[in-house]
């Protein structure tokens, strides 16, 4: 999901440029099912970067997965971001205050979502993850930087002592509630815009806000015969495109072929095949061929699928 492309970068690319842009030279890749093409993108794309590479091969939640870090962080410092939000803050000042921050902002029913609870000098004093009776519409972004990271580890410890589960998971956000018990001043910082990538629909709308905004890229090194293209798209390097329309709100990764064939509010993975398809509001992953006519698709990487 990180490597999906949208407006012309992969979702973390986004996160990571942000991040290194604010000075921050040191990364932790948290990885699991297909980890392996992350840590090729991260290698390939970031070669000045310090990087480590740790594997969740259980998938117990987002305080489980932070947990296997300890012995890279020990007592420092940390920032936090999930791999599939875009959010669009001011950093610098996250990054400079005293206290741990986490990034928040107001959702209309916040019930599918971590939740603070804070006081009027924006000091979180309650999180809840996905709480059926909210008593705050504040939901929790992804993006958290934790200035006791010893607190941070003796809950998450805590918690897989316990066994203290929430949907059957070690959620962070029970982490930070325990921290905040124990003492830890925690703020809440406003993002400006939130780009949820974690669900297709959510992904195709946020691609398009972010087409829109940036006003999409098209590589010089792609071929075009026969072909309409409606801004905003963003296409990558090495496509072919023939006979076909393209846009508005697409976005193709590299060396993908599109023929005779129309995509519109989509996104299309690197080195997939298009041939005579009707593509409205679809995601498709890399290395995928799609023959045949269709209109809404939420196709993975390495799959083909022939309407003929």
């Amino acid at each position: 999901k990180a490597l999906i492309p949208v407006a012309g970068k992969t979702i973390l690319s986004f996160i990571v440029d942000q991040l290194h842009q604010a000075g921050i030279n040191e990364f932790i890749f948290i990885i699991g099912y297909l980890g392996e093409k992350i840590k090729e993108y991260v290698k390939e794309t970031y070669p000045s970067l310090s990087c480590h590479f740790v594997e969740q091969n259980e998938r117990f939640g987002t305080g489980h997965a932070i947990e296997l870090t300890q012995n890279l962080v020990e007592d420092d410092e940390i920032f936090v971001a999930l791999g599939d939000t875009i959010c669009e803050y001011d950093i610098r000042e996250v990054l400079d205050s005293p206290y741990s921050m986490i990034g928040v902002k107001r959702v209309d029913d916040p019930r599918d979502f971590g939740v603070a609870e804070i006081d009027t000098e924006n000091f979180v004093q309650h999180v809840y993850e996905k709480p059926a009776i909210p008593k705050s519409n504040l939901a929790l972004v992804g993006l958290y930087k934790i200035k006791e990271s010893n607190y941070l580890f003796e809950c998450l410890k805590h918690l897989h002592e316990k066994h203290e589960k929430n949907y059957s998971l070690y959620n962070f956000t029970d982490a930070l509630e325990c921290m905040i018990h124990r003492g830890a001043k925690v703020k809440s910082f406003k993002v400006k815009n939130w780009f949820d990538c974690g669900k297709k629909e959510t992904l195709i709308e946020s691609n398009a806000t972010l087409l829109k905004k940036y006003g999409g890229y098209i590589n010089k090194n792609i071929q075009i015969e026969n072909s309409i293209i409606l801004p905003p798209v963003s296409i990558g390097a090495g496509c072919i495109i023939k006979n076909s329309v393209i846009g508005p709100h697409a976005s193709i990764d590299a060396n993908a072929q599109v023929h005779f064939s129309i995509v519109k509010e989509s996104i299309i993975g690197s080195y997939t095949y298009l041939y005579e398809v009707l593509l409205d509001s679809s995601l498709i992953g890399s290395d995928a061929s799609v023959k045949g006519l269709s209109r809404s698709l939420n196709i993975g990487d390495n799959t083909e699928i022939d309407f003929g």
